[in-house]
């Protein structure tokens, strides 16, 4: 695992955008995992200006979205692919039919959970996968305790996730109690893992996820044991991890930098998608 420490969330931004640009352009047919919320938000955001301004090219990629809310229809407009379509697909040159979101309104959601998985295999896998990171370590909707091996389930939202996201609903006891999600499994096999986290209040969970011991209780922690997977942060949520140091070093599979000089950037930025 790699965390970088930038100065504030815009900075943690940009460069989480550049590392997604960086695999859509070195790679001819990527498959990209992405992720929604308030944190990937202004992802969203820098990816589109990278296109209409940089050239950025989304027409050979693939995506894969980690979840969806059981119950919502694709036009219901707190489901994940509207999210998705309102501010990424709709405005970049991506082919729809290749934007793949879990169907929230399947008949039998454990085969549309079997479907979702093969179909992500059929593709070749995921090359980077775009995560978040809930107020209880949750990474998609895999809340705790999550096992380390699970595909893509449908999952039981916990009362601290009904808690945190139903704000974001116009009837916030309308919020659906269950969503299909990629399995903690299924993100580990991705090629690699770009973590976002931002705000002072999730640097208690960030702290518990890399320096914590491994644990289903933290499901996020499990990213600890991926080959090549890289946490960016801003100042506010890196505040409570105690190995940030100005210069590289390692600690249990950790190599820390903060800031990220432009050198450790692009060294961030040229590792190997294989």
């Amino acid at each position: 695992m790699e965390f970088a420490a930038q100065p504030n969330a815009a900075a943690a931004v940009e460069l989480v955008a550049t590392l997604i640009a960086h695999a859509v352009r070195v790679n001819p047919r990527p498959v990209l995992g992405l992720a929604t919320g308030r944190t990937v938000e202004p992802v969203c955001a820098r990816l589109v200006v990278l296109h209409r301004h940089e050239a950025l090219d989304f027409s050979s990629c693939r995506t894969f979205n980690l979840d969806e809310y059981v119950g919502l229809s694709a036009h219901d407009p707190n489901a994940y692919r509207a999210y998705m379509n309102r501010h990424l697909f709709e405005k970049v040159n991506v082919n729809l039919q290749n934007t793949h979101v879990p169907d929230g309104m399947a008949a039998d959601v454990n085969a549309e959970c079997a479907r979702y998985e093969q179909l992500i295999t059929q593709w070749g896998g995921i090359d980077l996968q775009l995560l978040g990171i809930g107020l209880n370590g949750h990474i998609g909707f895999n809340e705790p305790p999550s096992e380390p091996g699970s595909l893509t389930h449908v999952q039981k939202l916990s009362l601290a996730t009904l808690e945190q996201n139903a704000p974001l609903f116009k009837f916030p006891e309308s919020m659906p109690r269950n969503a299909i999600t990629m399995g903690i499994g299924t993100i580990l096999k991705s090629r690699r893992c770009v973590l976002l986290a931002t705000g002072s209040e999730k640097a208690e969970v960030v702290a518990r996820m890399v320096e914590g011991p491994l644990t289903n209780a933290v499901p996020a922690s499990v990213l600890q044991t991926h080959f090549n997977c890289v946490v960016v942060l801003d100042e506010a949520a890196a505040s409570s991890l105690k190995e940030i140091v100005s210069s590289k070093s390692q600690g249990r599979n950790k190599k820390i930098l903060s800031p990220v000089s432009r050198r450790a950037e692009a060294e961030l930025v040229g590792d190997d998608f294989a």
